[in-house]
């Protein structure tokens, strides 16, 4: 495999016509939940091929891919949460997602025998997958024999065997305890499990012992308890805390909260704190982050904080002491593995490199990092393997997607595993690599955007140009192939809107990742303000003045928190944006902060409510004249239906052209290929009508 792609645009001559069919370029199995075995040089993984997915599996010596599982439909049923038993000989997955308020499990194909979310396992050497149970987040045993899992926050236990023919199981709660209790963690010897009882203003970490069937409490407070570790030796547990939520406090997306480090001896309960933050450092360094808290070797803790303005990750004394940044420099740590003796420490990182990602490793001493990984490619999700020589993880490039690889330690030529070719019809040399471009916004701030120019594109075109806004608003797209499923859908629909003629630009606005965090957290963004819009407007403005482009014929797409600002930008700029498509977006702020959830997830109390009104595209209305494109699924748990419901009321009323798909019980990011394929046909389709082919004026 060819790691190191081509930086620049390739081409000749103009195309003219479109060089590729939309399904091509969506062709590819993505790869998603790669894992390995503590004690076994084996890894496995989940292939998403066109929404049929499927768990493959690989081991030493050769590494050969091989499907463990037979799912054969594009049902919209997720797998997830895969763990392998310590010595890799089973493993255990969930197939289906998590219910929304209502208790429903997404059911996308509307199957009239519904849908559920269940816990199954099968054997690496092959057979039939067994059921375990309904639940999630299962977590084997030390000794592999068993696993504890959750359900309707308690937490259960059950052996890890294939349940005997005609036996009827009756599972109780492993326990029984106030709250919703989750998080669970085994000891190193398997007899205890810490675990997290949510009281809701506050938790505790409790320890259920096994064997005397007791509950013992760790230094219970009025705080908000989280994340236990165990220590090697599995006398102390490491946690962290923050602190209790008060009356009528609500969560906010972008506000920090004080954290601290505190370590327990489990035996009588009693512990101290050894570390905590000097200001609000919190909160996104403890829920981004997939393993925000580690026990390594040597007695020393590693955490993720951004107390030092980026998202690093320090090893402190579990005595106590100050901690190290293991990963300096103006970058973040992103997803991470620990070597399974807990002496070296893997993590992908935009160091050096601000629009990609490469894998890098440090010795959890401390030291200078070294860079892995290299070139123009994007490296991520790193797995460290039991024989400590080697490390499996994503490697993609910006004309070819996310695919299992292999690299030593020690460095070298990284080693292809799956897929190992792709599919015949995918255009993987009919593809163009992103160009980095920076602009200023009208306040000043820099912004960074990766531009898409179709082969042969030359001044005097006056081509048609889209704008892309990635969601969350914490995420950053990148030079090449994004790492997480619902982007690299997006990275596939602007290469097959460039291979039509167009000139697209992706646009990394404030208050999205990678470039720090006060950039993330940037002043008056979303519902105080809307401060990221400026960004937007200064990506139009970019386009209008590129050589390429007919300054009459921008668009704009997005979803989510894309799609707000897509709606934002047709409300407050038709003259500058000709047409839109908006994907599950958020048009009224006040609306989500009143019936999504108090607050709306950003902290809004009543006294914020008009200004939140007035960052909302519905405010701005009045001056809405560009036609849009609405795609939404009915059972979107993340921005609620009725925000497009009622915007496409507003719009009919002010005879603004509006076309809407809607997917009957499909969910936020849509669990099947089918929808996507359709969403984006339409989107294209819809960017041909408004904004017209390349070379034609509108």
């Amino acid at each position: 495999m060819i790691l190191i792609a081509a930086f620049g645009l390739m081409g000749a001559s103009a195309a003219r016509s479109q060089s590729f069919a939309l399904e091509d370029v969506l062709s590819a199995p993505f790869p998603t939940h790669l894992t390995a075995a503590r004690r076994a040089n084996r890894i496995a993984w989940v292939f998403n091929e066109r929404g049929v997915r499927n768990i493959w599996t690989a081991a030493a010596p050769d590494f050969a891919p091989v499907r463990l599982t037979d799912y054969g439909e594009d049902d919209g049923q997720e797998l997830s949460d895969l763990q392998l038993t310590p010595d890799g000989s089973i493993l255990v997955y969930v197939r289906g997602g998590n219910p929304n308020r209502a208790g429903e499990i997404p059911n996308p194909t509307s199957d009239p025998r519904g849908a559920e979310q269940a816990i199954w396992a099968i054997r690496t050497s092959g057979g039939s997958p067994w059921k375990l149970a309904e639940g999630h987040h299962p977590v084997i045993s030390p000794s592999g024999d068993r696993l504890v899992f959750i359900r309707r926050g308690q937490i259960y236990q059950r052996p890890l065997v294939p349940p005997q023919a005609n036996a009827e199981e009756k599972l109780e709660p492993l326990f029984k305890a106030r709250g919703r209790n989750g998080t669970p963690r085994w000891s190193p010897d398997g007899r205890r499990i810490a675990f997290v009882s949510d009281r809701g203003d506050h938790s505790f970490i409790g320890v259920y012992d096994l064997q005397e069937q007791r509950i013992r409490w760790m230094e219970p407070s009025v705080d908000r308890d989280m994340l236990p570790v165990w220590s090697p030796d599995g006398r102390r547990l490491a946690f962290i805390r923050m602190p209790g939520r008060r009356k009528h406090e609500r969560r906010s997306l972008v506000t920090g909260y004080p954290f601290a480090i505190w370590v327990v001896d489990v035996e009588t309960g009693r512990g101290k704190e050894i570390w905590h933050s000097p200001g609000r450092d919190g909160g996104f360094a403890q829920y981004y982050p997939g393993e925000p808290l580690r026990w390594a070797s040597n007695d020393r803790l590693l955490f993720y904080s951004e107390h030092e303005g980026w998202l690093h990750i320090y090893a402190i004394s579990a005595s106590g002491g100050s901690p190290i940044d293991l990963t300096p420099g103006e970058s973040i740590a992103e997803q991470s593995s620990l070597s399974v003796d807990g002496t070296v420490l893997y993590y992908s990182s935009n160091r050096g490199d601000i629009d990609r990602r490469h894998i890098w490793k440090v010795s959890t001493q401390g030291g200078s990092p070294v860079r892995l990984t290299a070139g123009t490619g994007i490296e991520t999700y790193p797995v460290a393997l039991a024989d400590g020589e080697h490390i499996a993880f994503l490697a993609a490039t910006a004309t070819r997607p996310p695919a299992v690889s292999l690299v030593a330690v020690s460095g070298g030529r990284p080693r292809l595993i799956a897929p190992q070719r792709l599919p015949e019809a995918f255009p993987e040399k009919q593809l163009v690599a992103p160009r980095p471009v920076t602009f200023r916004a009208a306040d000043g701030w820099e912004i960074h955007g990766q531009l898409f120019l179709p082969r042969g594109a030359k001044p005097g075109d006056r081509r048609p140009a889209v704008i892309f806004m990635h969601g969350g608003p914490i995420r950053q797209m990148l030079l090449g192939w994004h790492y997480m499923g619902y982007y690299a859908n997006a990275y596939a629909m602007n290469q097959y809107l460039v291979s039509k003629g167009m000139v697209v630009l992706s646009v990394n606005y404030r208050s999205g990742i990678g470039y720090g965090r006060a950039f993330r957290q940037a002043p008056h963004q979303g519902p105080r303000g809307a401060s990221e819009y400026q960004d937007i407007v200064a990506a139009g403005l970019y386009l209008r003045h590129r050589p390429e482009v007919d300054p009459d014929r921008i668009g704009l797409w997005g979803g989510s928190y894309g799609g707000y600002l897509t709606a934002l930008g047709l409300a407050r700029d038709s003259d500058l944006f000709a047409a839109g498509v908006d994907l599950h977006g958020v048009h009224d702020w006040a609306f989500r902060a009143t019936d999504f959830s108090p607050g709306g997830g950003w902290g809004l109390e009543k006294r914020d409510l008009d200004l939140a009104y007035q960052s909302s595209p519905v405010a701005d209305i009045s001056s809405w004249s560009s036609p849009v494109l609405l795609i939404h699924g009915d059972d979107d748990r993340n921005v609620l239906f009725g925000q497009t419901v009622d915007l496409v009321q507003r719009l009919r009323e002010r005879n603004v052209h509006v076309e809407v798909l809607v997917f009957p019980d499909e969910v936020h990011g849509f669990l099947r290929y089918e929808s996507w394929l359709r969403a984006y046909r339409r989107a294209a389709g819809f960017f041909d009508r408004f904004l017209g082919a390349p070379g034609k004026q509108r």
